[in-house]
């Protein structure tokens, strides 16, 4: 899975909200932000967060309110995603251990899938909600023995957004939102316009472009600190083994790339007094995962294992395995997804999607094709999720479905074309063929809707999923996942929202889609080039007069976006104009200056291209810019004000400080796509996995990679 900078252009012109939407195999976040000022663990958001066994028993969990001493000798062997590197910069299988098992952030997990202070003892907010000043305990130590300061998380951040650091994926982390990262990550601005700051060595400032709960940022594996003398005697294997610093329980004792890793307990960790910070084994082996994780788990080759299939399932239940099975949360949702089609057809009409969701029957699906591996939802909550009484969804309604079929003019499917049901490959989604069967099966005996189920590789299901309107998709629907990446108000949709980060979806005129469609197909959309000239040409914006068309297009689209979001109501204003980013018309001039003060003619062609690719469509890496001023002009223009409401409702509920705050404008935005059938929920996710007798402490990952975390907490008896 990967979170890619999910960007509100069409509206919030140039301000990235970096909104962590799945831009890849996943899925996004509970919600416990923790907004007090003391720095307090948040109440538990999801009640659903105690893990159980298959009994309803709760699971063997470490119940101590202080750290138990090592048990010496004591060991637990857990499988895990493969892990290339140690680098906690990267996003791959090592964010497992690297957020609170090796490295130990400002805040951290609890065993309840809570944020709770580690490094931090507390934190202010300004009163325009988006400077953060946290104070950090003086007792927290580096496993050589150096204090952790407030300058190694500053220097850990600054690391990644040096212009020269390339490979750092700062979506990962809290720098997603820190003011001015990506400007100075570019090269266009000066570290000290960077919103971070030292104000001694045990408080550090973050300040974010907008209002933002930041703290589950903070617990991600890119916002850990490193330690600034190991990576500065280091700096390209710093992450190795035998160079690898931690300040968190354990320490790296060894580790073959793509291979085993043994943690053993660091004896210079110093945990959070009155707060449960580790369990008490003392060597911990993560094995890369396996295909037969039961069968390795009977053969006594792990003592922790996740049942992934529904036939593994079958099997534990079948063989008296029911004590060492236990059961927890995993927050995401399986939904239908609209394909948003470049063409019209009947299933354009509300009223013949809503017939299609109430139509179906869960119970069953859940329950003959998952095995009872989920729940059934019409909407998108797991038990106890904070929007879960607030949402709405379509009841099942056979009966129903079938009248309303027939008043919209397709009285048992007649006149209906095949309804296209979009699967991934059984490595991403085992059961989805059988789902998509068990769906078609339903409309077809229901309504009379014919369905044909199309299997698209990973890359191209991840397209449909994520990446908006797709050139050859047909009406229907994408079998997809909604889930949550971390915790944080912002993912309390559980991916709903995904469709409102590109234009042409949802309710926007089919030529917005076709557009969308258009100006993702090249690098520099050719009508634009033919209207502004050609970017590719090098001799093209050497002169002046190469500019004319850019600045007119420059001139006029910017007066037009000042006066739409002039228009829009005051309480949007901080999204649609957030304090301390430049303007449009500076960012214009900014792009000019750099032309005028070119001393070459490849450095004022250079400018030319950074000015085409700030007005005209284009699409670096085959994905639409949707910041570009002549894509912001017209969706502007073209979009209706229920798709602007649900866009601002969208940036308030992800920008919120709390849980409470952000709750209303998600669910509204939830429930007005429910209603409109353009996302069925179908059932929530649920993990199983087995655990040896004696020991606790197993952390099932809720978030979008699954699996183990808070690897720290296990114990043995």
């Amino acid at each position: 899975m990967k979170k890619k900078n999910a960007i509100l252009a069409l509206i919030l012109s140039f301000a990235m909200l970096s909104v962590t939407a799945c831009n890849n195999n996943s899925n996004n976040a509970n919600g416990n932000s923790g907004s007090g000022n003391d720095g307090s663990k948040p109440a538990s958001t999801n009640s659903a967060s105690n893990t159980k066994n298959n009994s309803g028993e709760s699971a063997p969990k470490n119940e101590s309110a202080s750290d138990p001493e090592i048990k010496a000798g004591s060991s637990v062997t857990v499988f895990n995603p493969k892990m290339p590197t140690l680098d906690p910069t990267q996003w791959q299988g090592q964010i497992l251990v690297e957020q609170g098992t090796l490295l130990e952030g400002l805040y951290g997990y609890n065993q309840n899938n809570e944020i709770v202070p580690k490094i931090a003892t507390g934190y202010t907010v300004s009163e325009d909600k988006t400077t953060w000043t946290f104070t950090l305990r003086k007792d927290a130590k580096w496993s050589n023995g150096d204090p952790v300061t407030a300058n190694d998380f500053y220097y850990s951040y600054m690391y990644q957004l040096d212009p020269k650091n390339t490979t750092a994926q700062l979506w990962l982390s809290v720098l997603n939102f820190v003011k001015n990262s990506y400007a100075y990550h570019a090269g266009s601005v000066s570290k000290e316009e960077v919103g971070l700051k030292v104000i001694d060595d045990y408080t550090l400032e973050i300040t974010t472009t907008l209002p933002h709960a930041i703290l589950g940022d903070l617990v991600l594996a890119g916002a850990m600190p490193m330690n600034p003398k190991v990576v500065d005697a280091h700096p390209s294997d710093w992450f190795a083994p035998e160079n690898f610093v931690s300040n968190g329980p354990y320490m790296v004792k060894s580790f073959t790339p793509n291979g085993e890793l043994v943690m053993v307990s660091n004896p210079n960790y110093v945990g959070v007094k009155d707060q449960l910070n580790r369990g008490n084994v003392e060597t911990i082996h993560v094995l890369p995962a396996t295909t037969v994780p039961v069968e390795d788990y009977m053969a006594g080759k792990t003592e922790v294992a996740l049942v992934q299939t529904t036939s593994d399932l079958q099997y534990v239940k079948s063989h008296d395995l029911n004590s060492e099975l236990f059961t927890a949360p995993n927050y995401a949702i399986k939904y239908l997804e609209w394909s948003n089609p470049t063409t019209e057809s009947p299933y354009d009409k509300k009223e013949v999607r809503q017939a299609i969701a109430k139509a179906i029957q869960r119970k069953p699906i859940v329950e003959s094709v998952l095995n009872g591996m989920g729940g059934v939802t019409n909407v998108f909550a797991s038990p106890g999720w904070p929007t879960e009484k607030l949402e709405k969804g379509i009841e099942e309604d056979l009966d129903g479905a079938k009248q309303m079929l027939k008043d919209a003019g397709f009285e048992g499917g007649k006149g209906l074309p095949k309804l296209i049901l979009y699967i991934g490959v059984k490595q991403v989604d085992p059961q989805g063929e059988s789902i998509a069967l068990a769906l078609g099966q339903e409309l077809q005996q229901g309504l009379g809707i014919t369905t044909e189920i199309k299997q698209l590789n990973e890359t191209q299901f991840n397209a449909y999923q994520y990446n908006g309107p797709q050139a050859d998709a047909e009406p229907g629907f994408i079998l997809a996942s909604g889930a949550t990446n971390w915790s944080e108000p912002g993912s309390l949709d559980m991916g709903a929202t995904q469709q409102l980060y590109s234009i042409g979806t949802l309710d926007a005129p089919l030529e917005a889609t076709q557009n969308f469609v258009n100006w993702s197909k090249e690098v520099y959309y050719k009508p634009a080039i033919e209207q502004y000239g050609d970017p590719n040409d090098a001799k093209v914006g050497v002169e002046w007069s190469d500019w004319a068309k850019l600045e007119q297009a420059a001139k006029e689209d910017i007066a037009y976006l000042d006066e739409w979001t002039a228009k829009q109501p005051a309480e949007w204003q901080p999204y649609l104009n957030p304090k301390g980013v430049p303007t449009r018309a500076e960012q214009w001039q900014q792009i000019v200056d750099v032309w005028k003060n070119a001393k070459t003619n490849d450095e004022k062609h250079a400018a030319f291209v950074s000015a085409w690719t700030f007005i005209a469509p284009n699409a670096p890496g085959g994905k639409l810019n949707q910041n570009a001023l002549d894509v912001q002009v017209y969706y502007n223009k073209t979009q209706s004000d229920d798709l602007r409401d649900l866009r601002m409702w969208q940036a308030e509920f992800v920008n919120a400080l709390t849980v409470e705050d952000a709750a209303p404008f998600a669910a509204k935005v939830i429930n007005n796509l429910i209603d409109n059938a353009y996302a069925i929920p179908l059932f929530y996710q649920q993990q199983f996995f087995l655990v040896k007798p004696g020991i606790t402490g197993v952390q099932s990952n809720p978030w979008a990679w699954g699996n183990f975390y808070g690897l720290h907490f296990l114990s043995v008896k």
